[in-house]
């Protein structure tokens, strides 16, 4: 299949599966004798997996791991073990975040409880105040799980 037939059957856009391609996580297509890449069941399936994992929101670092691992069915799964443990770590850590950021954007909606003009307005006026504070919503804990990046 050409790459827009492969993009349509895996609901993923083209660009990222070049992406993928230069990352090493699809292996390169063969080509028609008209340089178009020929793509085969394996990069529909391997695609497939690649876009589970991210949809788990695993980096392209850990499903580089887990390809890694399932390249090679005569090893040990330990690493995936270890990697899926991390992960659930990541996903705890990042839901208590979620968590503080939730508390904090309702004691900011409770400063404006009615309609007023925009200079009275208690969410504002908040957001302003801790802007000027060079506040973050919720800090970054270092160390925590990429958030935002998972493009691709």
């Amino acid at each position: 299949m050409k790459i827009g037939e492969l993009a349509a059957a895996s609901s993923t856009a083209v660009d990222t599966i070049r992406y993928y391609e230069r990352e090493g996580l699809l292996p390169a297509p063969g080509r028609t004798q008209g340089g178009f890449r020929v793509y085969e069941a394996v990069h529909l399936e391997r695609l497939q997996f690649i876009r589970y994992c991210r949809g788990l929101d695993m980096s392209l670092d850990e499903v580089r791991v887990l390809l890694r691992v399932k390249d090679a069915p005569g090893g040990d799964c330990g690493d995936v073990n270890a990697l899926l443990d991390e992960h659930i770590g990541h996903v705890s850590r990042r839901i208590k975040e979620l968590r503080a950021l939730e508390a904090q954007l309702r004691d900011l909606r409770r400063s404006c409880i009615a309609a007023q003009g925009a200079d009275q307005c208690g969410i504002l006026n908040g957001l302003a105040a801790a802007a000027q504070e060079g506040g973050a919503a919720v800090p970054a804990v270092p160390g925590s799980h990429l958030r935002s990046v998972h493009r691709h």
